[in-house]
């Protein structure tokens, strides 16, 4: 960590001379090649941060006799490989399950773990079967009708491999109903018709109900009676200690009477099971040898071991990963119930709405799915909670995509330049890519245009347009535009000044940021020729996925910087 603070400077003071100022989400990616490692960028961002604000009031001689001092840390490195750790009890036959609950698409933060029981599947060559686990679910968190299609086309696109046939928790009610009512047998469950008041008393208390020790006629008379009650009448709960330390472990419930309509089954059932009575059987029953969830179903895993335990059945491996913050999402809650709503009440425009950060999304912004794939394998089976910056995952996919992104200019909200003295140029010939330097397109130079947030930083300063020439702009912007002055075309001036993007023969364009937002401006006129899909740079503001094409406009997704 401490050993990092000159590659920080070093790559925060290159960055400033190229571009004018320092970008704190560009440092990080090169810190990777240094020794960083991913669980300490939380603890390293701060530094990034400190040292970029320092290095931005820096004068431009200042940043040039600086980054003199400290030029030889910024040597590119190569990345060591790093590969998932071992898994207690691996062996030859290793069955792993998928168990996504139906209420949205698959999102970034929730996708993990699935990931990463995927990943282990084929690390050991196992199976991975996907289970559906589209229990009735509570009236907060509803299944999604759409969200069968929407998860099983996240995997797909992921490259997850699973089963061919698809375990629908729906279908196995009468499999639930058979063991509840063997509990029911053993005495180890029971029927209870008390009130939540009195129940959360008792649980605070330690205190068992009246319902617990009635015998088992009564239990089973009553729970024939709950497929036709009331929605809250009565529930089968399991026996636990009363005076487990935990009280929300004190007889959970086990099945419930729903009387809401299920969008496979209609209103064939009426009892449900909870997700860890179904859990609990059917990762007995499908063979399931590892088990990857988050931390925070600790106690649901400690109630699948106690079921295990009464039926006499040998335990899965049970492995908790802690859960992982995204950094740089501000604003964005990542929640598939959330999402539902938001979507069904049209605040978002579906469900690859770009807020909702889903799979699909990620895909229409251009996020590669290998770039997915290896984010989770970086982090691994983290047992702590941490939090990641974005940035970490747009890193990795930049260097899958930027070999392939050709490179187009493009401005938002533009100022045209009315530049004295200018040069008449009537082409500027630039660089497809900066990996293929031979490889040019000419681009006609008319009347110029740069964005307003490049006109109102760099007001009186001297500027390069970049792949033209060198002008001072002026201090005012009137009626959008602003005066400016020839100063020079030497190549030489380069490294000293910012590097501006322009634009001259243009086309309405438009890019939908990951904020649901539109930035409205005008690119060159050869993006009208893009393919949908394909995935372009605009110079000097980032990478984008051609959303439509035409002659008279043109939309992109935003992917990142």
């Amino acid at each position: 960590m401490k050993g990092l603070s000159n590659e920080i400077r070093a790559y925060a003071l290159r960055n400033a001379l190229e571009f004018g100022k320092a970008d704190a989400s560009k440092i990080l990616p090169k810190l990777f090649q240094h020794g960083l490692d991913r669980k300490d960028i939380g603890k390293i961002i701060p530094e990034i941060r400190r040292i970029v604000s320092e290095i931005n009031n820096f004068s431009s001689e200042e940043k040039e006799k600086e980054f003199e001092k400290y030029k030889e840390y910024a040597k590119e490195k190569k990345e060591e490989e790093k590969s998932l750790p071992e898994l207690p009890e691996a062996g030859s036959r290793m069955v792993f399950r998928l168990a996504p609950f139906p209420s949205g698409a698959l999102h970034i933060g929730n996708a993990k773990t699935y990931i990463l029981n995927a990943l282990y599947a084929e690390k050991y060559n196992g199976k991975t079967i996907l289970v559906m686990d589209d229990t009735i679910g509570s009236e907060e968190k509803r299944i999604a009708p759409e969200a069968y299609k929407l998860i099983e086309e996240g995997f797909d696109w992921l490259g997850i491999k699973h089963e061919p046939k698809i375990i629908y928790k729906s279908d196995r009610l009468g499999i639930y109903y058979d063991y509840g009512e063997q509990l029911l047998k053993k005495g180890d469950a029971y029927i209870c018709k008390c009130p939540q008041e009195e129940l959360r008393k008792n649980r605070k208390e330690g205190k068992e109900c009246s319902c617990r020790n009635l015998p088992l006629k009564e239990q089973e008379k009553r729970w024939r009676e709950m497929f036709k009650a009331e929605q809250g009448s009565a529930v089968m709960r399991i026996k636990t200690s009363m005076k487990h330390p935990n009280p929300a472990f004190r007889d959970r419930v086990l099945f419930k009477i729903s009387d809401r309509e299920h969008p496979r089954v209609k209103n064939k059932y009426k009892v449900w099971p909870t997700l860890e009575m179904s859990w609990a059987i059917d990762d007995h029953l499908l063979g399931i040898t590892h088990i990857i969830r988050g931390s925070d179903l600790v106690i649901e895993s400690e109630m699948e071991k106690f079921i295990w335990e009464i039926f006499g059945w040998k335990h899965p491996v049970l492995i908790h990963t802690g859960l992982v913050k995204i950094e740089g999402i501000e604003g964005v809650k990542l929640s598939k119930s959330k999402a539902q709503k938001e979507v069904q009440s049209g605040e978002f425009s579906g469900w690859d709405d770009p807020r909702t950060w889903s799979l699909q999304s990620l895909k229409r912004r251009g996020i590669m799915p290998e770039a997915i794939r290896e984010f989770v394998e970086e982090i691994g089976l983290n047992r702590q909670n941490i939090t990641i910056p974005v940035e970490a995952l747009y890193a990795l996919n930049r260097r899958i995509i930027d070999s392939k992104a050709d490179r187009y200019f493009f401005v938002a909200e533009p100022v045209e330049l009315i530049i004295k003295n200018a040069p008449e140029v009537k082409e500027a010939e630039v660089p497809v890519h900066p990996d293929f330097p031979d490889k040019k397109r000419k681009i006609p130079v008319g009347k110029i245009f740069i964005s307003m947030d490049d006109a109102k930083r760099f007001s009186g300063s001297e500027i390069r347009l970049l792949h033209l020439y060198n002008i001072k702009l002026g201090n005012a912007i009137k009626s959008r535009k602003i005066n400016a002055e020839y100063s020079s075309s030497e190549m030489k001036c380069i490294p000293k000044i910012p590097k501006i993007q322009w634009v001259s023969s243009e086309i309405p364009a438009k890019v939908l940021m990951p904020d649901g937002k539109w930035k409205e401006g005008i690119a060159e006129s050869s993006i009208s020729r893009l393919k949908q899909g394909i995935i372009i740079q605009f110079e000097r503001f980032g990478f984008c996925r051609c959303d439509k094409a035409g002659s008279s406009s043109c939309e992109f997704w935003f992917s990142h910087q």
